[in-house]
């Protein structure tokens, strides 16, 4: 296994394929094994670079709480491509990744050629927001105490269990591997990252700025980011909006032919230098161009 040295802990990643490289952010509730089907199908074009956060084995799992942060997160992604030598890299981020990929761009955009952001956005929108920090604390508190995360509490959720309906035995799969996951390295990501995270629209004027070709990616079914991706589409004049029919969280699980299939799309058209950037009088609620004419 190979590692990196960040800020004191030393984080796992992996290499697959040649290519122009793809960075690939897991979500909280997953880790560097959630790509695995994404990692075969890019491979055959891309250099692969898979992670797992701290707090996540086979990297470090600090028992200082300080060691964890989103802002510490994203020096751990920049650590990364620093390590291998990568001066710009396609980005593939699933919901706490989607975020730092979100991140990344704004903070090191040079180093970003193109972003895709799924299922980002939980505990951004306003009105839910305070509910979001609340809940999130409980858990860490829950994970902490207890030594691990509620894993069937957690993969029976609202906005994860369209992958049991949809695949019971990936399902399972991912349950089992949260299962594993460390309660002090969930626990203390929860609290430092999750919860103290600034929300996206504290990023709005950045976000409106932003030239790194984006395809933002929710599935219908989910409530916490439906909402916050709508708004995302609105601001960011790079950003394209993919919506999942009767889908959740883990799309990349739940339909990862399709969630290739786009990402592949994307990618191709990004490097072709055809993904444009929204044209401001598409922003309009007009459904004609022109004033209607009084005479006609």
């Amino acid at each position: 296994m190979a590692f990196v040295k960040s800020n004191g802990a030393n984080l796992f990643y992996e290499e697959t394929g040649e290519g122009h490289p793809l960075l690939f952010l897991h979500e909280f509730g997953g880790d560097a094994r959630t790509w695995d089907q994404q990692v075969r199908y890019f491979s055959r074009r891309y250099r692969c670079i898979t992670t797992a956060a701290r707090g996540y084995p086979p990297s470090d799992v600090p028992e200082d709480e300080n060691a964890y942060g989103w802002e510490q997160n994203l020096a751990d992604a920049v650590a990364v491509l620093d390590h291998l030598e990568i001066e710009k890299t396609h980005v593939i981020g699933l919901s706490m990744g989607a975020y730092m990929g979100l991140l990344l761009s704004l903070r090191h955009e040079n180093r970003v050629s193109a972003l895709v952001a799924a299922s980002g956005g939980s505990g951004a929108h306003p009105p839910s927001r305070d509910d979001f920090i609340r809940e999130t604390l409980a858990a860490s508190e829950r994970a902490i105490s207890e030594g691990h995360v509620r894993a069937d509490e957690m993969a029976h959720g609202p906005n994860r269990i369209q992958l049991k309906y949809k695949d019971p035995q990936g399902w399972a799969e991912f349950r089992d591997h949260l299962a594993e996951h460390p309660g002090i390295g969930s626990g203390y990501t929860l609290k430092h990252v999750q919860a103290t995270r600034p929300g996206l629209h504290d990023f709005e004027a950045e976000l409106a700025k932003l030239t790194v070709p984006t395809l933002l990616m929710v599935g219908d079914e989910d409530e916490a980011c439906l909402d916050v991706n709508l708004w995302l589409k609105r601001t960011m004049p790079m950003a394209g909006l993919s919506t999942f029919p009767k889908s959740g969280h883990l799309l990349n699980l739940e339909d990862p032919a399709r969630f290739n299939d786009q990402c592949a799309d994307f990618f191709v058209t990004a490097e072709k230098g055809q993904w444009r950037k929204r044209d401001a009088a598409t922003s309009s609620s007009r459904v004609y161009a022109h004033e209607d004419n009084e005479e006609a």
